[in-house]
């Protein structure tokens, strides 16, 4: 007797926002307040006791009500697909989703519904990892090199990246992933953290933290700038003393300067001893990072994380905008578009440094700099996962740092499902935090 194949038969979206502004954690100079939240999606199936799929877009508050209606704009591209068929190919719901011809004008690939198409496609990659009992970072690094070229869109992308040229870069960074996995199973993967330098953060805050960072393992630390130059200096100093001259000192403007102001900026700052100016400018401004990398070296350039998607990569590596490629786990379409991603670097040999923090970011992130140094890159030197303290307590299987490291997820999946009783507390608008009322003891209860 045969059986139907399982197919998705829900896909559940939810609003949910942590009030992170209450303490400024998250504070930079274009976000003063942010709320972290999720656009969270969960893919359901007909399976008995078979996994979900969770996912998310990351947003900072107002407007995470628009993220989810995207998704939801989503959801006939997925229910009533072959689950087997999904997992075997997630590339194939990629380019449903970006090519749906209506859809396809809000952006195209860009914008809320191309991380809506993110969101989606990384519950498919959940629902896959989970199904194949491993951690996604293991599952990717099993993968064959024929089948990982295969799940990428070239697309826009063969003037700097064929696929011959993808398929030999995963070949070859096969070679040794034994012994690297055995190193990254014992040791981890190299850490950064921003949580010392919020920008609503007072100077004995900073220094506190950035020291206790540095007694934690971490070899770099990173401040927000960009809102007062001379306040900008003196918590420069104030961090360098604090962490003492052997700990890269980076720092992020988060979009905040034209192209000339960036440059004297950063060139005021460099005394600190900086490692990395993290999106200087616009991040659409690809020209203007060019110059400002030209400006500002031995400084280096870090930018990405609001980079649309691939062909925004491309050009920023092209045109020598960058000396470190930041990519998102949420930002661009998933998985798949980040692999694309990770490939343009290693062709063009830039180390690739993700943005993290946020809500959940730090969780998804992990496994693909983990594929990275398996099976592409073949390195961590001059490679750091960012990292920020706070929302972990949220997921079922939240990111464990010893010794400055990221440690490696043992769990099935993605690291993306969000605890149940904390969906509840912070589903916005009707979840317990939020029903009870910011001034209750219940709204201000963390």
């Amino acid at each position: 007797m045969s059986h139907a194949p399982a197919r998705i038969t829900a896909v559940d979206t939810h609003d949910v926002r942590f009030p992170t502004s209450r303490e400024l954690d998250g504070s930079d100079a274009m976000n003063p307040d942010p709320d972290y939240s999720m656009a969270y999606v969960v893919l359901r199936t007909d399976a008995a006791d078979g996994p979900e799929g969770h996912g998310f877009a990351f947003t900072i508050g107002r407007g995470n009500d628009v993220q989810v209606a995207a998704i939801d704009a989503l959801r006939d591209h997925v229910l009533g697909r072959a689950v087997e068929d999904l997992c075997a190919d997630p590339g194939s719901l990629l380019r449903d989703l970006t090519g749906d011809s209506q859809l396809r004008w809000l952006g195209p690939e860009k914008g809320v519904t191309h991380m809506a198409a993110g969101a989606v496609v990384n519950a498919v990659w959940d629902l896959a990892a989970r199904r194949a009992g491993k951690p996604l970072w293991q599952l990717l690094a099993d993968a064959e090199p024929e089948w990982l070229a295969g799940q990428i869109d070239y697309r826009y992308l063969t003037d700097a990246l064929t696929p011959e040229e993808a398929l030999a870069l995963l070949r070859r960074g096969r070679q040794g992933a034994g012994e690297r996995r055995a190193r990254l199973l014992e040791r981890g993967f190299p850490a950064y953290t921003t949580s010392p330098g919020w920008l609503g953060y007072d100077d004995d805050k900073l220094r506190r933290l950035a020291a206790r960072a540095v007694a934690d393992g971490f070899r770099q630390i990173k401040l927000k700038v960009g809102a007062d130059l001379a306040d900008d200096i003196r918590r420069c100093r104030v961090a360098r003393a604090a962490v003492g001259p052997e700990i890269r000192l980076a720092v992020d403007a988060n979009q905040r300067w034209d192209v000339g102001e960036a440059i004297r900026w950063t060139r005021a700052l460099a005394g600190a001893g900086l490692y990395w100016i993290e999106e200087p400018t616009s991040p659409d401004d690809i020209l203007g990072h060019a110059a400002i990398r030209r400006a500002v070296h031995p400084v280096k350039v870090a930018t990405g994380e609001h980079a649309h998607n691939r062909v925004m990569f491309k050009q920023l590596l092209q045109a020598g905008a960058l000396d470190i490629v930041q990519i998102d786990a949420a930002r661009v379409a998933g998985v798949n578009e980040n692999l694309a991603i990770l490939l343009l670097a290693a062709k063009f040999g830039v180390p690739v440094c993700p943005h993290a923090g946020g809500a959940g970011l730090c969780e998804l992130v992990q496994h693909l700099s983990m594929f990275d140094y398996l099976a592409l890159s073949g390195s961590t030197e001059d490679r750091v996962i960012e990292y920020v303290d706070h929302l972990h307590e949220h997921f079922v299987t939240p990111v464990v740092i010893r010794d400055g490291h990221y440690t490696a997820p043992t769990a099935p999946g993605f690291s993306a499902a969000l605890r149940p009783e904390s969906l509840a507390r912070y589903a916005f608008p009707g979840g317990a935090h939020w029903a009870a009322g910011p001034d209750t003891p219940e709204g201000r209860a963390q």
